[in-house]
């Protein structure tokens, strides 16, 4: 018979309890997080991008040990969401068999609160996840969930109980996209903005949070990207900004600056690459009254200045710098992101605001020894196609294999202040979820080291 080293079988026992508590949706928890330091400014987190929709907290006195502890992990089926998190109540969203699942925890514990399921029959068309891609929103005492097949749900946040939902395919007529539905909508001014790209129109909607009914539909053409809208004070007025464009023959999408009291259009702004398969995902960065616009794709970036009646100019465009789906986070009038479609030509790019110039680029590499067959061996590791989120005067870095660092991004170039490596997985594309000194981070395929399935962790980052 063949012989099976300790390790292994403690890795194989592991990937077996996992395997059974997910089955159950059981929280496995490991210990309390530390106080809160009575200085530490905290935040909620209600939506994807956080509560200034941008990828920036304003969170403070934040541990830079890293890895930090593990306070607590709940197995997780299939997606790429992210939770959000208002007072004490998680909300996040996944796959198990055929039922999407919407979970609610104590963020500080995992303890379960309540779960709200219900059937699909979604598959990615091209293998890579059949889970769902829009992360959950709360807002006023509500939760708002996109399922990858287009289902809306508005449901209560202290009970799960349903209180209205829409079928964008029934209603519509929206085919699947590339991969499912997976913009995350925005909640503004007692409206859940959603870019529903139906064939025809409308390209986005809004529905009354109190009802789902439609308030107003914006738009005739352009398909539903990955990108979330933005809402933005431009000039002093308030704004909706939606990067669309899905799933069409020729491919096109682009930016629509809408007003959201009334769903008038101020004027749209077409870009996306040339490619069939191509995709807008990474959601538009709006700072001083300009709007910055990425795609991979051989697209490149964008910079839109909207003036002060509300049309636009092109303050420049670059084909230097082309970002997949990460959000790239503005500071002092530079850009920070991870540029490159793939792996292998992914790297980290600081951008002049002014001009769209690269002042520098980086590739992050290190090595990590890993035991293969009872032998250590040594592996260059990089962040690939990280995604950064600006915190403490400092950035955190998630790398698509599962590196967590912390990060001092300056023009004049780039500084590892710490790393440390959460789990061995790749997909780790989700953006991490800062609120209170914890911080959650999804892993989306098994970790090749230890054998542990998909989770969602929760971290402690109180210093």
């Amino acid at each position: 018979m063949p012989t099976i080293s300790r390790r292994a079988l403690l890795q194989a026992l592991a990937a077996q309890a996992l395997a059974a508590r997910a089955a159950t949706g059981q929280t496995v928890r490991h210990g309390a997080p530390g106080p809160l330091s009575a200085a530490a400014e905290t935040h909620d987190w209600t939506d994807f991008l956080g509560p200034s929709h941008n990828g920036v907290s304003t969170e403070t006195h934040l541990s830079r040990v890293l890895p930090p502890p593990l306070v607590w992990e709940l197995p997780k089926g299939t997606g790429y969401t992210s939770p959000a998190i208002a007072g004490d109540r998680l909300v996040f969203m996944h796959r198990l068999g055929d039922e999407e699942i919407v979970e609610c925890l104590h963020p500080e514990t995992g303890a379960a609160r309540w779960q709200f399921r219900y059937g699909t029959v979604y598959e990615d068309r091209y293998g890579y996840n059949n889970g769902p891609r829009s992360s959950p929103v709360i807002a006023a005492g509500r939760v708002y969930t996109v399922s990858a097949e287009g289902l809306i749900h508005c449901l209560a946040l202290d009970t799960g109980d349903v209180i209205w939902q829409r079928d964008l395919r029934a209603v519509y007529s929206v085919r699947q996209d590339f991969f499912g539905t997976s913009s995350t909508p925005l909640v503004e001014g007692g409206l859940l903005v959603v870019n529903v790209g139906a064939p025809g129109g409308p390209c986005v909607a809004a529905f009354d949070t109190a009802t789902g009914s439609e308030a107003w539909r914006a738009g005739t053409e352009w398909g539903p990207s990955y990108a979330s809208p933005v809402p933005a004070d431009i000039h002093g007025r308030r704004r909706v900004l939606v990067f669309a464009g899905g799933d069409s023959q020729p491919p096109t999408g682009g930016l629509l600056s809408i007003d959201p009291a009334n769903g008038a259009i101020d004027f749209r702004y077409p870009f996306r690459g040339r490619v069939y398969e191509s995709a807008n995902a990474a959601s538009p960065v709006v700072f001083d009254n300009k709007v910055f616009l990425t795609s991979s794709y051989r697209t490149g970036s964008a910079l839109v200045e909207i003036l002060p009646d509300f049309t636009h100019r092109v303050a420049w465009q670059t084909a230097d710098v082309g970002i997949h789906f990460n959000t790239a986070i503005h500071r002092d009038g530079y850009l920070y992101a991870f540029d490159g479609r793939n792996p292998g030509d992914a790297s980290l790019v600081c951008i002049d605001a002014a001009t769209g110039a690269v002042v520098w680029r980086v590739e992050p590499e290190w090595q990590e020894t890993l035991e293969r067959n009872g032998r250590a061996q040594a592996q260059l590791m990089s962040t690939y196609r990280g995604s950064l989120l600006a915190a403490d005067g400092q950035y955190l870095c998630l790398g698509e294999l599962g590196h967590l660092l912390w990060l001092d991004l300056t023009p004049e170039g780039y500084t590892e202040i710490a790393r440390g490596w959460l789990f061995a997985s790749r997909e780790s594309w989700g953006l991490p979820v800062l609120s209170r000194g914890l911080l959650y981070v999804t892993q989306n395929t098994r970790d090749l080291l230890t054998g542990a399935g998909p989770r969602l962790c929760c971290y402690d980052l109180r210093a």
